[in-house]
């Protein structure tokens, strides 16, 4: 029996969740999760670019049809709450927020031990402006899957609640091998 193919985008801004929407939809659905913001810290250190643009929007769309997009809309305070109480195990790529999914030992990794860290650009002086980029680069992106017909957006500011609804979209599509509970 053959897999479905389902091609998706989740965008949003720093810090809006987009990371832990994507390992529920791997979870629930059994699709593969390719995060931007590994492949984009990936491609600085090697000097290349990453589809962030329109004109990389543009150009993903001449390599492959998308069936969805989803974006995630959170209110400014909130991201730049979540930013700055934002902390990671840079090998793992393992989040942890301060506020909601804390370490068990304060600045260390749960799994290795080893130290967590603060990305400069989750520290409280860089959010803002972070933030004003993202809204500028991302509104042309948007625009152009909200013509295709493709867009789907998702305002809150909480992750558990945005979930239920990004879950119903991807059953539309896909059967779920999880339930959405399990989370």
């Amino acid at each position: 029996m053959a897999s479905k193919l389902l091609r998706a985008v989740i965008l949003g801004p720093p810090g809006s969740g987009k990371g832990t929407v994507c390992q529920r939809i791997a979870q629930n659905f059994g699709l593969q999760h390719l995060s931007s913001g590994h492949f984009l810290r990936e491609n600085i250190r090697a000097n290349t670019g990453f589809p962030r643009t329109l004109v990389q929007a543009e150009a993903l769309d001449r390599i492959c049809d998308l069936d969805l997009v989803i974006t995630l809309n959170i209110p400014f305070e909130t991201l730049k709450d979540r930013l700055s109480r934002r902390w990671i195990h840079p090998p793992s790529g393992r989040v942890y927020n301060l506020d909601f999914n804390p370490p068990n030992v304060h600045g260390v990794d749960d799994v290795t031990g080893e130290p967590l860290v603060q990305q400069e650009d989750d520290k409280p002086e860089a959010v803002a402006a972070r933030l004003r980029q993202y809204k500028d680069v991302a509104k042309p992106v948007i625009e152009l899957y909200k013509s295709r017909g493709v867009l789907h957006q998702f305002s809150g500011t909480e992750t558990n609640k945005i979930w239920p609804y990004v879950y119903t979209l991807f059953s539309n599509k896909i059967t779920p091998i999880e339930s959405k509970e399990a989370y």
